[in-house]
């Protein structure tokens, strides 16, 4: 049986605490932001309350090289998993109304579509990419800086991935059961088990970098990079087939599939560096 270290206790206490005001404020504000923050307040009134160093958290940056790899990996994973999907004809690039959305958007009407859409992909590479930093810092505060350090003074990589994961997808799903969060065309058993992989997978990939520079900023960096890009190039400019919705964005088949093939590179890396080998008698 896995004994949980008082921290991680007492920080999922919290976060099971605070949830209801996330929530309620997500209804009050339309923004999944206030519910996101909600977890990096656990994370600092656990480690008050378990008289922790809030400086431990990981907040050295570390090398330019990991935050690159961070952020250019959800870029890859999605760029594949998109390209599955256009070249298997399972959605199109792109959705012509959503390309003259943004065009009255910026306002640049004598724009071409190609120099539009390479236009928005540059913003939502950077200016929206900064944009999401609070939230999104608020998250990994303490899926990142709190737990996952804290399971591995007891656990080997392969278990602090997987728990983190799983508690980090399973904080997303009262907020799917309620319709909030999702795709309402597939049924919810079907989201609720592609976009739990899917964050499994990822947390394996976060896990291995928080591990590898002993810095929360490669995770916040990496979630930041997956949240941008799926939400606000790949999917919107997608225009769906007749079955598009099992399998685009986190809910579908196929990212899942490309994250989990990511995962598993990553998790042999993990476990060859972090965990120690095996004593022989």
């Amino acid at each position: 049986m896995i004994k949980l270290h008082r921290l991680t206790l007492v920080f999922l206490l919290l976060v099971a605490a605070l949830y209801p005001l996330g929530l309620w404020l997500v209804f009050r504000l339309q923004s999944a932001s206030p519910l996101m923050l909600t977890v990096g307040l656990a994370a600092i009134g656990a480690c008050l309350l378990c008289r922790k160093d809030l400086g431990s958290l990981g907040w050295g940056w570390k090398s330019w090289r990991s935050q690159w790899a961070s952020y250019l990996v959800p870029l890859g994973y999605a760029t594949l998993a998109y390209g599955l999907i256009w070249s298997l004809d399972l959605g199109t690039w792109y959705d012509a109304d959503q390309v003259a959305a943004l065009r009255e958007g910026y306002s640049l009407e004598s724009w071409s579509d190609g120099a539009l859409i390479t236009f928005h992909f540059v913003l939502t590479a950077t200016v929206s990419f900064v944009l999401l930093l609070p939230s999104v810092l608020g998250e990994e505060v303490g899926w990142r800086g709190v737990l996952v350090p804290d399971l591995a003074r007891r656990l080997g990589f392969t278990w602090v991935a997987l728990i983190s994961g799983l508690i980090w997808a399973a904080w997303h799903w009262p907020i799917m059961l309620l319709g909030i969060y999702g795709n309402a065309e597939v049924p919810l058993g079907y989201q609720l088990t592609f976009f739990t992989i899917t964050l499994v997978s990822m947390s394996v990939v976060m896990t291995y970098f928080r591990y590898a520079t002993g810095s929360l900023w490669p995770a916040v960096i990496f979630h930041m990079s997956h949240n941008v890009f799926l939400q606000k190039f790949f999917s919107p400019l997608t225009a769906e087939t007749a079955n598009s919705a099992w399998f685009l964005d986190e809910f579908g088949l196929v990212l899942p599939l490309v994250t989990g093939g990511f995962a598993v590179y990553f998790w042999r890396k993990g476990v060859r560096a972090f965990d120690p080998p095996a004593r022989t008698t």
